[in-house]
């Protein structure tokens, strides 16, 4: 299947790998390329450029296809080696960077000037239009429906993509909620150019987590999300567990004086004792409503294979003959 995006990156499959704090590593990535869509290795999961370096010259020996690196650009007191990370990319050979967070116009002109190819991920149409005048080459349109951070507008991408549609003249994709062939075929028809899966990628054989957390997705259903930090203006959507019970008991408790010093128990440090040990009730962690249409863990290829296959039959049996009657 060719479009945009598939030109756009070099790739056999119209499928990218979401950029996941402590899951994007070389071995997440590289099964994804070889599998025939994007992989996408998380840069600040590495902590400096120096460890980024060497996550990028691992990835390059378990693969030999198009791979990127995600860079998301926060707020912070001490903010990461943006510098530093942003010059290892260019100089590890990457050739595709999935930007996220604050806007990355400030890091365009460098990435460009060395052939690499940006897409921002953006929760509204007035943020991907920005992401278009400021040279974004393609965005990911990520709907209410995501793990993570929805952004504060609530809009599901059954109304999101088509207005980005109506919108946008760079290639977009579907992202935030989306695992299986229905939804790529579903948002090829709304006006995207492919999908972004996290949650689905980490229930994956190849995915570098504990066992426990892709049996938390496969045991959980599209009612076993929640919202948290509201009150901060900085939502997350996350599993439910007794870490989540505890932060939003505190949101309860002191409303409009809440504060992120309150819930850092809770969130702050809290990935490595989840996704490496297992620990489900250490802390929040991002998981997207998706998790309603996980049942089981295969391997990034038989995911990809499958996706692929049922949605050309979907496309060539179901929709051509519903056209056609």
């Amino acid at each position: 299947m060719k479009t945009r995006i598939t030109e756009l990156f070099g790739i056999q499959h119209p499928i990218i790998q979401g950029g996941m704090h402590f899951v994007g590593l070389a071995e997440m990535a590289s099964a994804v390329s070889n599998a025939g869509g994007l992989g996408i290795i998380t840069g600040l999961t590495q902590r400096t450029p120096e460890n980024l370096a060497k996550e990028i010259a691992r990835c390059r020996e378990m693969t030999d296809k198009p791979f990127g690196v995600n860079l998301t650009f926060l707020p912070a007191i001490t903010p990461p080696d943006y510098p530093g990370f942003v010059k290892t990319i260019i100089d590890g050979g990457v050739k595709v960077v999935e930007t996220a967070g604050n806007n990355p116009q400030k890091w365009l002109p460098a990435l460009k000037e060395a052939g690499v190819k940006v897409i921002h991920k953006c929760t509204s149409v007035r943020h991907s239009l920005k992401a278009e005048a400021i040279g974004c080459d393609a965005v990911s349109v990520d709907g209410f429906e995501c793990g993570g951070h929805p952004g504060e507008d609530d809009v599901p991408n059954f109304v999101l993509l088509p207005r980005a549609a109506e919108e946008l003249k760079i290639p977009f994709v579907a992202s935030g909620g989306v695992a299986n062939a229905r939804q790529l075929v579903a948002a090829l028809a709304l006006g995207a150019e492919g999908i972004n899966m996290g949650t689905r990628f980490m229930a994956t054989k190849e995915a570098p987590i504990h066992d426990n957390v892709k049996q938390a997705i496969v045991a959980a259903s599209e009612l076993d999300t929640r919202l948290v930090m509201r009150p901060l203006r900085n939502t997350e959507r996350v599993l439910a567990n007794a870490a989540v019970d505890r932060l939003l008991e505190k949101e309860r408790a002191l409303g409009a004086n809440l504060k992120f010093e309150d819930i850092v128990e809770e969130v702050g440090g809290v990935y490595p004792k989840i996704m490496n040990d297992g620990e489900m009730d250490a802390g929040v962690w991002s998981c997207g409503m998706v998790v309603g249409l996980i049942h089981d863990v295969p391997t990034c290829k038989a995911l990809i294979d499958g996706i692929m296959s049922e949605a050309e039959a979907l496309i060539r049996q179901r929709l051509v003959g519903l056209a056609a009657s």
